[in-house]
């Protein structure tokens, strides 16, 4: 009976080592498999950082790419500015000589209209009444001297954009 006791109790002490060994076990695989999740870790973070990179050197020059079509399409748009103000400036020219040509024509008019009514008066006097001539209204010198000349305002300039 002491050696089964004996036996019983040796035997209690292995399985409690046998667990203690399983469970150094688990514990030894468990820290193994953190030390390689750790490295993978690193594999992957350093794969991750290239891989950034490269996504940060390829976004930067297709940044420099928008930059300089960016300075481009600013030049077109100072460049078509500088059309515009150009062309305002010939438009505002050229209807200021409109507006003076009309003045002299409008005085024109009025001075045909005057030679006409001299003529009138010289006629009346020189015939003394035999032939019947009547005073031209303005309407009349409009239609007589201008004629169809006036067509209307003109179209304005084309204006053309330059890509450089």
């Amino acid at each position: 009976e002491v050696q089964v006791d004996e036996l019983q109790r040796l035997l209690a002490g292995m399985e409690k080592e046998h667990r203690s060994l399983l469970l150094k076990m688990k514990e030894g695989e468990a820290e193994l498999a953190r030390l390689r999740s750790v490295e993978g870790d690193k594999l992957a973070e350093q794969d991750r950082s290239a891989q950034l990179e490269k996504e940060v050197a390829m976004l930067r020059e297709k940044i420099h790419h928008l930059d300089d079509m960016l300075k481009s399409q600013q030049r077109k748009v100072r460049q078509m500015i500088e059309q515009l103000q150009n062309s305002k400036t010939v438009i505002q020219a050229k209807d200021a000589v409109i507006q003076e040509l009309k003045e002299r024509w409008l005085h024109l008019l009025q001075n045909l209209e005057m030679h006409d009514r001299i003529e009138h008066l010289i006629e009346k006097q020189v015939s003394r009444g035999g032939h019947s001539s009547r005073v031209r209204s303005k309407s009349e010198y409009v239609s007589r001297y201008v004629g169809s000349t006036l067509t209307g305002p003109k179209p304005l300039p084309l204006i053309r954009v330059v890509e450089t």
